[in-house]
């Protein structure tokens, strides 16, 4: 469980791993130039070491990493914590992107302050025990017991000490009005831009190094008004922060934006003054080639859900079209409603997986999905400070053991993190602190909030 020491100023010196990756798209030689491993003082790395080197920094500590993989800290850039209530319920299990939300909606009405606490715990710690050191989630169901839910959510990262990007999602357009939602969950857009400026004055930290940054996120087209979208936009770019939505998920989305909308959702977004770098979306599957060209040129930001969009038989993302415009790609697990599951690692390999089904297998390699995962999901975020082994940014890195049977025999140890299906962390550090010493024993300790969060999930559906 986490210390929240602070971090000090004596130099560790994680020695020697097994494997390493830097988080670029780096292959052999790059790898085998940071083999001797990173040196890390307070809460950044400040030297890495090559292949037979020594450390220059006077060393304080030393940690024996020949028999585990090290990676920067995983980032996830869409999520919605909430939705751990509700992983596997029967009557939405086999079904496509809007019956499913219609299933859903009346049981996430339900929602109380105590499920947001401990969803987001639970969310984050799965995250964690995974690799993560950044996460991101999209609430937006508010109904009358939550108007403080972000606020619940900054207690909890800031309680277990990771790094986080909280969205203020938003829904004001009920079924009564044409939208999905039920009346229950959505709110009048003065509410919502009201607290939208609460929030962002009261946790948005943009400084480098930032624990936690807020941004504003209209749920989807389909859900608020086109008001409320331009109104945001306009609110974020006063505030100085980044502006998310769902996007291009499915074509029942876009058939959605042409019959109420009379335009395409890209054209929507740019109508509402979305279209800039300072925008990213979750999911970006169904988009035409001239599309793609005006999102890459804008720079937009795409969270990549490979599991979630595989679960609810939405699509498969163009990832390399979307890069290859200009678009920053990084990866996410989204809910757990649609996932079931907010592992990390296991997304890269589920990412691995169905891309290739899209692209060739030598486009689509390991070194690929862990860039998005790590330095492509730092830049969907807006941020520079995290997401690679470098001097001078934050240290935030995972350590894995190969230990399993799944991985006996296997030659390539970063290949096969990917490719044998690793599942959890044995050392995770955020800002210089371990946040992580012992996957086992950590996940030993949960069982207390398990109990409690899993209870409160039966109580949810009941």
């Amino acid at each position: 469980m986490p210390s929240n020491k602070p971090s000090t100023n004596q130099a560790l010196w994680i020695k020697n791993p097994l494997a390493v990756f830097s988080g670029a798209i780096s292959g052999a030689d790059a790898e085998r130039d940071l083999r001797g491993g990173v040196v890390v003082k307070g809460t950044t790395i400040v030297e890495c070491v090559a292949a037979g080197q020594q450390p220059i920094t006077p060393i304080d500590q030393q940690l024996d990493a020949s028999d585990m993989v090290l990676l920067p800290g995983l980032i996830n850039t869409h999520h919605h914590f909430y939705q751990t209530l509700t992983r596997c319920l029967p009557a939405a299990i086999n079904q496509p992107l809007f019956p499913w939300l219609k299933t859903l909606y009346p049981i996430w009405s339900g929602l109380t302050p105590k499920h947001i606490e401990l969803a987001t715990e639970i969310a984050c710690w799965e995250l964690m025990l995974s690799g993560a050191t950044t996460v991101a989630d999209h609430h937006y169901v508010f109904n009358h017991a939550l108007s403080e839910a972000i606020d619940i959510q900054a207690e909890v990262v800031g309680r277990l000490g990771v790094r986080a990007t909280l969205t203020r999602g938003s829904m004001s357009l009920s079924q009564k009005d044409g939208g999905l939602p039920p009346d229950s969950v959505v709110q009048t857009e003065q509410q919502i831009l009201d607290d939208s400026l609460r929030l962002t004055k009261a946790y948005h930290d943009a400084s480098e190094g930032s624990m936690l940054q807020l941004a504003l996120a209209p749920c989807s087209p389909f859900s608020v008004t086109e008001s409320l979208m331009k109104e945001t936009a306009l609110l974020a770019k006063q505030q100085g922060v980044r502006l998310h939505t769902h996007l291009g998920e499915t074509i029942d989305e876009n058939d959605f934006c042409l019959q109420k909308l009379g335009m395409r959702p890209v054209d929507y977004l740019e109508h509402c003054g979305w279209m800039g770098p300072q925008t990213w979306l979750a999911h970006g599957i169904h988009f035409d080639e001239a599309e793609i060209q005006r999102l890459g040129a804008a720079q937009i930001g795409i969270a990549h859900c490979p599991t979630s969009n595989m679960v609810l038989a939405s699509g498969i993302c163009p990832t390399l079209d979307l890069a290859a415009a200009g678009c920053h790609v990084g990866m996410a697990v989204d809910g757990s409603a649609s996932n079931d599951s907010s592992n990390m690692i296991q997304e890269l390999r589920h990412s691995l997986m169905q891309q290739r089904l899209r692209y060739r297998a030598d486009q689509i390699t390991h070194h690929q999905v862990l860039n998005w995962g790590t330095q492509g999901s730092a830049a969907v975020l807006g941020r520079e400070d995290i997401g690679v082994l470098a001097p001078g940014k934050q240290a935030d890195l995972g350590l894995y053991k190969l230990d399993g049977l799944n991985f006996s025999g296997a030659h390539d140890p970063l290949a096969a993190l990917i490719l044998c299906g690793a599942s959890q962390v044995n050392k995770l550090m955020v800002a210089g602190k371990w946040i992580i010493e012992n996957g086992d024993d950590t996940r030993a300790q949960l069982n207390q909030l398990k109990a409690k969060h899993h209870q409160l999930a039966k109580q949810l559906v009941a």
